[in-house]
């Protein structure tokens, strides 16, 4: 293989091919070791051209097997993701005019890998890194070639529905190749007789118009919307199915298109509903709440709700195949195939939150599910109207046989419990009092859609057992028992919704459960025991949940006595390299915040392990970094602030740090000052120093790695400032890097926040003489954030560059104040946008230091000085309101003597002029 493309059109070498051909032959074969060939085909991604290879097996490799040519390019694509913004523009032309030769090949499976390679290569480069792929793609579908017809739509219906930003930005010539050319002609693919090439047609209309250049289609939106009404009887689901989805989006793209045909697009898609193709079914049941959401007359639907409400009712019972049902079935009977595996696990994102049951865009999202999310949204438009449509269903399926049809009359209740409120408050008492027996109910489903249930009159309940002795606190103890003896259910899936449901009654309850709380714990320790991978993450929640709610009661010693030993044993249990470690540590983490002091005890073992972890995964993120690149050469194991170091994976171990420093966050924060005996006790036994630790974190290339290091950083500094002193100088310079223009963007702005904020609270912990040497540079790092254009930095980097510049002057005012004059207006327009508090005060104290230091400067700007003084609501820092309140009469004193206070106030709001004369005068 040629080691580059030397300037010259690129010419294939034979015996490159046969080799890269016998690979793939011999991967076929049966009994071939395929890990060894597939080392030896990653080995050859080394060399430049070996992507010209595959594009030309793929294109050009007639006499060879359907499956290599397949092979081929499926690795082409794999590749192109990693390298083709890197390949040479002679090798990237050659794998584009490949491509187009190969989009009209005889067999349908090689040009399905022709358009997902072209896909690619848009989604890496954009139409602009490819100016004539739209006006190719349009010639093949004008042309009378079938198969050429075929590869266009897929390649294209593939771009739009898989690069969904391929048309951001989008230039002038692009937009026409759109608008002129493409366009018109799928518009014209509408009345094809072939059925594929009208579900393609349909579906990249549909990506077109719900994309960024649908503003520049408008033109054509009158056309898609006929042709879309035309094909609505299509004999194919498969086009109806785009039909549907296409009338849904047509509800923001041209809701009076749809509501002069309200009567027959309602009847069209109550119809579509129920249909038994449930893909069909599922893209027109995503009409209701889409309607309830447009700028349609939602009253439009009223003469309907008569037939509409009952079809999703009708819709909302389980098939009896459905794969929920059979999973959980088989959970209750204890089946093998119920046991949790790496697939029912999800991955631990910390900080993420993942969507309660499956949502819309999760593998649970079905029929039955969309029914009730539409039932829902209909019952917040039309509340208690709808309840003459709901409750015969309900009431006659509670009692039905069919646990099925109980289900879903739970789940119904459970869909209208706010939106029709109002209306049920009468009977929530009775429902409830019918909802507690089917937390036992035989079938599982029944049982874990209660609790769902349960949890949406959850705030109710709280609400009516806080009366002692009452009927309603009874109802109370019952629906906690209930949820508690399912939290201990013997099936995987009604504990995980029993978990969540118990979860949510703790955040309504707060501190109202606390007469229970022994007994919550008591239950969440022995499911300790009970629960496998999946649903201890469940638990892990609900305590966490639980410990906010209640805080600092949850520190008495009956309360860790119940829950803690059970903690401990899966402490001890898992390794540091298990993952299930990470979700304990977060619970710890939300523990240990609520309960504050109470948890000393066990603060020594969580700082001992989470630097053990620390030190283990940055020593493999510097030796990732160091490692071998995918061309041969090494790297050094430093990488400088925030650039990715070549080799290193930017994902490796993130998860496990971000946790790590999060939870000593949590920890440090709680114990406060004690915090200082952790350090002192675990340190000498540790590999690394926590100031090696944060130095190198604070560094990293990951943003979310900084943004935790110093959000450490800022809660040390809080505790235990003298620990950080010695590593002053370079966390000032690693938080000055972060306030750099380059350095702020929307991916990096969480940490830049933590970095501003974090050298505020060390700012203010320091002596004078020690902080003076960084004070001006700091205020010239600090100064164009708040100077910035509007709009160009979020509130929140302000807010904090404005706060943490008034510590550094009430610290440092002599050092500072020369350079007011360069920062005072911005600084004082964002000091208004503070809310009263602590931090406030701190900036305030900065800024009459330095009216003092330099009062001619402060002169030039004095109307921005007391737009910002007037923003305060209450301020109960006496001293304060004196420094204020002599610099204000100061000002005054000085400008009555020139003649001047009157034509100042003239300048001023009335309300700011009449709040500053009441200050002035009444104080």
């Amino acid at each position: 293989m040629s080691a580059t493309d030397g300037g010259f059109a690129w010419q294939p070498q034979e015996e490159a091919t046969a080799k890269i051909c016998n690979l793939f032959t011999e991967f076929q074969n049966h009994g071939t070791n395929q890990s060894q060939v597939l080392t030896q085909l990653e080995r050859c991604r080394a060399f430049p051209d070996f992507n010209n290879y595959l594009a030309l097996i793929l294109a050009q490799g007639g006499s060879l097997q359907l499956e290599i040519r397949q092979s081929a390019g499926l690795l082409l694509k794999n590749n192109l993701k990693q390298q083709y913004a890197g390949s040479p523009p002679a090798f990237q032309e050659y794998i584009k005019a490949s491509l187009l030769v190969a989009i009209s090949n005889e067999a349908r499976p090689l040009r399905q890998v022709v358009g997902t390679n072209i896909a690619t290569i848009v989604a890496a480069a954009g139409f602009a890194g490819w100016p004539h792929l739209l006006p190719a793609l349009v010639a093949c579908l004008e042309s009378d070639s079938l198969t050429a017809l075929d590869g266009a739509l897929d390649a294209l219906y593939k771009v739009f529905e898989e690069v969904p930003n391929a048309l951001d930005g989008a230039s002038p010539t692009t937009v026409e190749q759109l608008a002129g050319g493409l366009v018109p002609r799928i518009l014209q693919l509408f009345a094809s007789p072939h059925t594929d090439i009208k579900v393609h047609a349909v579906g990249i209309m549909n990506a077109l118009m719900g994309g960024p250049a649908a503003p520049a289609l408008a033109g054509a939106a009158g056309a898609y919307r006929e042709g879309l009404f035309g094909l609505a009887r299509d004999g194919s689901a498969a086009v109806r199915r785009g039909v549907c989805a296409g009338i849904v989006q047509l509800l923001s793209l041209q809701p009076e298109g749809v509501a002069a045909e309200v009567n027959n697009v309602v009847e069209y898609m109550l119809q579509s509903s129920q249909d038994d193709d449930e893909g069909l079914a599922l893209e027109a049941c995503e009409f209701w709440a889409a309607f309830c959401d447009s700028s349609v007359d939602v009253q439009l639907l009223r003469p309907h709700l008569g037939r509409v409400v009952p079809m999703l009712l009708k819709n909302m019972i389980y098939d009896e195949f459905d794969d929920e049902v059979v999973d959980t079935e088989a959970a209750e009977a204890g089946l093998p195939s119920a046991a949790d595996h790496d697939a029912d696990v999800r991955p631990f994102h910390h900080r993420a939150s993942d969507a309660e049951g499956g949502g819309k865009d999760g593998a649970l999202w079905n029929l039955r599910k969309c029914s009730a999310a539409a039932l829902d949204v209909l019952s917040t438009v039309f509340a208690e109207e709808l309840l003459p449509f709901v409750t015969p269903t309900v009431r006659e399926r509670l009692s039905d046989k069919d646990w099925r049809s109980r289900e879903s009359a739970i789940l119904a209740l459970g869909a209208i419990s706010e939106g029709c409120h109002r209306g049920l408050i009468p009977y929530i008492g009775e429902l409830v009092s019918l909802l507690i027996p089917c937390l036992t109910d035989a079938r599982p489903l029944v049982r874990s859609i209660t609790c769902w249930t349960l949890s949406r009159y959850s705030h109710w309940v709280v609400q009516n057992g806080q009366e002692s002795h009452s009927p309603g606190q009874l109802q109370f103890d019952l629906v906690i028992e209930g949820l508690l003896g399912r939290v201990l259910d013997s099936n995987k899936h009604v504990q995980e919704a029993a978990c969540s449901a118990l979860a949510t009654l703790e955040e309504q309850a707060g501190t109202d459960l606390l007469p229970r709380l022994k007994a919550v714990l008591e239950t969440l320790a022995a499911a300790t025991l009970l629960y496998g991978r999946r649903n201890v993450r469940m638990l892990y929640d609900a305590l966490s949940t639980l410990a906010e709610a209640v805080g600092r009661p949850l520190g008495d010693s009956q309360h860790l006595a119940a829950i803690m030993p059970a903690l401990n044993a899966k402490w001890s249990a898992l390794p540091d390299s298990d993952p299930e470690l990470l979700p304990l540590l977060e619970c710890f983490m939300t523990v240990a915040t609520a309960i504050g002091p109470a948890f000393e005890e066990y603060g020594e073992a969580v700082y001992a392990r989470c630097m053990r972890i620390l030190a283990a995964r940055l020593t493999a993120r510097s030796m990732a970094a160091a490692s071998p690149t995918a061309n041969g050469t090494s790297t050094p194991t430093a990488a400088g602030p925030f650039q990715k170091a070549p080799g290193a994976d930017p994902e490796a171990d993130l998860d496990y740090i971000v946790c790590c420093l999060d939870t000593l966050s949590g920890v440090a924060e709680a114990l406060s000052f004690r915090f200082e005996r952790v350090l002192t006790s675990t340190q000498p036994a540790l590999q690394f120093s926590l100031q090696d630790v944060l130095l190198q974190c604070c560094q990293d290339p990951s943003p979310d790695i900084r943004q935790s290091a110093f959000a450490l950083v800022g809660d040390l500094a809080r505790v235990v400032p003298q620990f950080l002193s010695g590593s002053l100088t370079e966390l000032v310079a690693l938080t000055c890097a972060h306030l750099e223009g380059p350095a702020i963007s929307p991916a990096t702005m969480s940490a830049c926040n933590n970095a501003c904020w974090s050298l505020g609270e060390l700012s203010i912990k320091q002596r004078p003489e020690d902080l003076a040497p960084f004070a001006a540079p700091l205020v010239e790092r600090l100064a164009p954030v708040l100077g910035a254009p509007l709009g160009q930095m979020p509130r929140s980097l302000l807010e904090n560059a404005a706060i943490t510049l008034g510590r550094i002057a009430w610290v440092c005012p002599q050092q500072v104040a020369p350079h007011l004059e360069h920062f005072l207006a911005p600084w004082c327009g964002t000091l208004r946008l503070l809310n009263d508090g602590v931090e406030k005060e701190h900036a305030f104290q900065g800024l009459c230091q330095l009216v003092r230091q330099n009062p001619q400067a402060a002169a030039g700007s004095f109307k921005s000085i007391v737009e910002a003084v007037m923003s305060w609501q209450t301020l109960h820092n006496d001293a304060l309101a004196a420094d204020i309140l002599q610099i204000l009469r100061a000002h005054q004193a000085e400008l009555e003597e020139r003649g001047q206070w009157a034509t100042y106030l003239a300048t001023l709001s009335p309300a700011v002029r009449t709040k500053m004369l009441g200050l002035i005068q009444h104080s």
